[in-house]
């Protein structure tokens, strides 16, 4: 086994892959998580316009109309 020349030059290449691997599983969890967080987001606002729909079916002339004088 040589210490130089081709053999360091496929060591270097597959430590790189290795963690260029590594990099992107990261990538793919942060993602993941991230993709998370806005589903739960998305959620909350989808409960917060049911919950105004129903405000406006009990009470249709509150907050409908918006009155302004400059």
């Amino acid at each position: 086994m040589r210490v130089g020349g081709i053999d360091n030059t496929i060591i270097n290449t597959s430590m790189s892959l290795a963690r260029n691997a590594a990099m992107s599983d990261i990538g793919t969890a942060v993602l993941g998580k991230a993709l998370d967080t806005q589903e739960a987001a998305g959620a909350g606002l989808v409960k917060m316009i049911d919950a105004a729909a129903m405000e406006r079916s009990v009470n249709p002339n509150v907050g409908s109309n918006f009155d302004m004088s400059v």
